[in-house]
């Protein structure tokens, strides 16, 4: 195996606070699996967790890697001797380190009203100082790539673009009883669209159910209220927060897998409906057209009517469900930890 870091070298640090809990984030996930996964990939180096206040005591009642030491993370104070820190959620101390680099995941925050006033200026600061304290940034997509262009003016020579993986959720063909399911996964908010979802759903023949999984973020009482008045009220589920055990369960039963959403930095959800062998209906904005390629149906997210016409379509069509699926399966075979977790030891490299 070639190893990044030699003996000789300083430990590198990385911001593990998120990484923590049963119901994680897209962004806990991508701490957890490059956290681990760095660790793995190269046992004979030296790294160190650093964990903000109100993950700190926590995480030291964990089991860890053998060569991970955890750290107390403070904005202006404590240990900066690592070569270098990797901030895994677009932002950084103020206190620096002696090298610095930035994941950004997605900027909705600043290109649409997509949370509150004051999520938005806490947001917005942090991600202008992180952009602007890292050497080099990392972005999950070249979407979120130019964003950071056109948003935060960061120069293209300092971004390096790593997609994520995903975790699969194989399901076997021959257990597989596909139902009359229309299943979204994500948190209930303004940005994944589901009240355009909801609307459109209702022209779909009757024996077919939406299945809203995902926990109420912003703006979910417009479509907790457009589940209310849909005349498909009875066949529309929202289930809440699900457990692992209860997600994969759903994408064992769906038949389609709709996210039409308005941003995504990357989009894991689709990846995952596709490696559980769902046709998946798609927004065509944002990252979902690089992320999904040739292996989803587009919509234009604004538009119920294609929306509707999409999941009609597949409803109707079993010979393009299959070919979805097919080439669902082929795509999210592309996307693994292991490589994220290569190109971002590349990337290290560059700076040490």
């Amino acid at each position: 195996m070639f190893h990044a870091f030699d003996n000789e070298r300083l430990p590198i640090a990385l911001d593990a606070t998120y990484s923590l809990g049963n119901s994680l984030s897209g962004v806990g996930v991508y701490s957890r699996e490059i956290l681990n996964g760095l660790a793995a990939a190269e046992p004979a180096s030296q790294w160190e967790w650093f964990y903000r206040s109100q993950r700190y005591w926590r995480a030291r009642r964990l089991p860890k890697p053998s060569n991970v030491e955890r750290r107390f993370l403070s904005d202006s104070w404590g240990r900066r001797s690592a070569d270098l820190f990797h901030g895994l959620n677009q932002r950084l101390p103020s206190r620096r380190f002696r090298r610095q680099i930035a994941t950004f995941h997605d900027l909705f925050v600043l290109s649409g009203e997509y949370s509150t006033p004051e999520f938005r200026e806490r947001f917005a600061i942090q991600a202008k100082q992180a952009a602007s304290r890292a050497d080099l940034v990392i972005a999950v997509s070249a979407f979120t790539a130019s964003q950071l262009e056109g948003l935060l003016s960061v120069p293209s020579s300092r971004i390096r673009v790593i997609h994520h993986g995903i975790i699969p959720r194989p399901v076997s063909r021959l257990s597989v009883a596909r139902e009359k399911v229309v299943l979204c996964v994500g948190a209930i908010q303004t940005r994944k669209n589901q009240a355009r979802l909801i609307r459109a759903f209702h022209a779909m023949p009757d024996d077919w159910t939406l299945v809203l999984a995902g926990s109420h973020g912003y703006g979910a009482e417009e479509v907790v209220q457009a589940a209310q008045d849909s005349p498909a009220t009875s066949r529309i589920r929202l289930t809440g927060y699900l457990t692992e055990e209860q997600l994969r369960a759903w994408y064992a039963r769906a038949g389609i897998f709709a996210f039409p959403s308005l941003d995504e930095g990357f989009g894991m959800p689709a990846l995952e409906a596709m490696a559980a062998g769902i046709p998946v209906v798609a927004g065509n904005r944002s990252a979902l057209p690089e992320v999904c390629g040739a292996a989803a149906e587009f919509v234009d997210p604004a538009s119920e009517n294609e929306i509707s016409a999409a999941l009609n379509r597949l409803a109707e069509d079993q010979d393009r469900r299959n070919e979805l699926v097919a080439l669902g399966t082929e795509r999210a075979k592309h996307f693994r930890w292991e490589d994220a977790v290569a190109s971002t030891l590349a990337v290290y490299r560059e700076l040490t």
